[in-house]
Parts: C-alpha cells; sequence; structure tokens
C-alpha cells in the first residue's frame, strides 16, 4: 500500500480531514495526494503560495515575520500551517517552505533547505528543516514524502 493510500485508509477510518499549504512543492504533496481515488472523502485541498505576496495575501502570514525572518523559515511555514488549519477548519495540516533549486540558496540557507510544519488542532505541532540533498526534483520528493509520513505518524 502507497503512503498515500494508507494515508486516506487512515484518515477515512478516523473521519478527519486535511488542508495543505505548498509553497517550495508547487503542489506536488495534493496532487499526490489526488492520485487516489476517493481521496475527497478526507482531502479539502491547499494553496500554493510561491510569492511571498501570496502568502501575505491569501493565507494571511504577516509581511514583518516574512521579512523579518525570510520565507523560509520555520516562524513562516509555522505561520503557513496555522492559517491553513483556521481557513479551512481541517483536522490536520502541512505546510512547506524551503529552497528546492538548482539556484536561490544562499549561505545560511542552502538549496535542500525546507521546513515542513505539520500539525493537528488543538497541540503543538512538529516544525523541522528536512536538509534535503540532491536534484531539485529529489528536494520536492523528499519533502512529500517526509511530509507524509509525518503525518502518518500523527494520526
Amino acid at each position: 500500500m502507497s503512503i498515500e493510500e494508507d494515508l486516506q485508509k487512515k484518515m477515512t477510518e478516523k473521519g478527519v480531514t486535511l488542508s495543505i499549504a505548498e509553497s517550495c512543492t508547487g503542489g506536488a504533496i495534493a496532487a499526490k495526494l489526488t492520485r487516489v481515488a476517493g481521496s475527497s472523502r478526507y482531502f479539502l485541498g491547499g494553496a500554493v503560495v510561491y510569492s511571498d505576496s501570496l502568502k501575505v495575501d491569501m493565507l494571511g502570514v504577516p509581511a514583518g515575520l516574512i521579512q523579518k525572518t525570510g520565507a523560509v523559515s520555520p516562524e513562516v511555514a509555522l505561520a503557513m500551517l496555522r492559517a491553513v488549519l483556521e481557513i479551512s477548519a481541517s483536522d490536520f495540516g502541512i505546510a512547506v517552505t524551503g529552497i528546492a533549486g538548482p539556484d536561490g540558496g544562499t549561505f545560511d540557507k542552502p538549496v535542500g533547505t525546507v521546513w515542513i510544519a505539520v500539525g493537528s488542532r488543538g497541540k503543538e505541532p512538529s516544525v523541522w528543516n528536512l536538509g534535503a540533498e540532491g536534484s531539485r526534483e529529489s528536494i520536492i520528493e523528499q519533502t512529500v514524502e517526509a511530509s507524509l509520513n509525518h503525518l502518518l505518524t500523527l494520526i
């Protein structure tokens, strides 16, 4: 059974829902989930917020937070998670922001820096830096797998 099938089975058995906010993955998490027929029973949807302005305008991430920490930070990942949980009223959420490359990295935030936030309503979320390596495609895939695996352990 694939991770997306396992996730669907567990979430529908528990009667819980999921929403996501994606930046560096460009919708890859949503695409993986919706490949399985029946995903609409638990997956409410998500937002692909590549630009800082959409993080602010669509999700309500404070512009000052992005200016202070940068869009690729644990604080912004957490703000994205909290926003998607609030906007969607879903039980669980995933938010990712990072640098998939091959360019865009800096000394402080190299390519592969990916902050993932996974959580549920009323509980302390998990936020961590994946520190992915490899090609752009590999970094995106690692981010998708890590976020879904963590969600699976959470539920």
